[in-house]
């Protein structure tokens, strides 16, 4: 009797043991379908988020690149007193270097040398411009500059940037930066 009771006992904690396990099998399989589709519905976002930084990074990176090619164009044009056709193409082309690894192909720069009268009163002395719309009234621009006698370099620096991944969304940006320097012998620099 007891073997039988026993049994009977045994019997039903293994059909109770049975049930518990089939109800947490069913809830672990209905959280994980509930975790599949949240995944699914938060994936693209992120996905999203994650490739917009990728190319936010990037363009930040292009327009540092940009103000550097400006500033090394700028310096080496100012290290002469009278610029020569060899001397403005070696500069430009350093500019183009500063862009390494992009392509260069959206590099445009314009140089623009500008000389200020006794009365601070601005005129351009010679102006180089490549791969771009010139700078318009490059001479307002300086007018904070403007010293009697002295002149001024303007360089100005554009590249088009596509975003890598994220162009679907978002057309080409335009970087356009500009340094100014004077000469560091000669206070105008003229060209040959």
């Amino acid at each position: 009797m007891i073997s039988v009771l026993c049994s009977k006992v045994a019997g039903r904690s293994f059909s109770f043991l049975e049930k518990t396990a089939t109800v947490f099998k069913r809830w672990v399989d209905e959280k994980q379908a509930v975790s599949s589709i949240e995944a699914a519905l938060i994936f693209p976002v992120m996905l999203l988020i994650m490739v917009g930084v990728y190319d936010l990074g990037n363009a930040i990176l292009v327009n540092q690149k940009a103000i550097r090619a400006s500033q090394v164009v700028a310096d080496l044009i100012t290290r002469e007193n009278i610029a020569t056709e060899d001397g403005i193409n070696e500069a430009i082309e350093a500019g183009r270097l500063a862009f390494e690894p992009l392509s260069s192909t959206s590099y445009g720069v314009d140089i623009v040398s500008m000389r200020f009268d006794e009365d601070s009163d601005s005129e351009i002395v010679w102006r180089e411009t490549r791969n771009m719309t010139p700078v318009a009234n490059p001479l307002g621009s300086v007018s904070a500059l403007a010293a009697p006698e002295e002149g001024v370099i303007m360089v100005s620096v554009v590249y088009e940037y596509a975003p890598l991944i994220s162009g679907f969304a978002i057309d080409v940006i335009s970087m356009r930066e500009t340094a100014f320097s004077r000469g560091r012998s000669k206070s105008v620099v003229t060209r040959e």
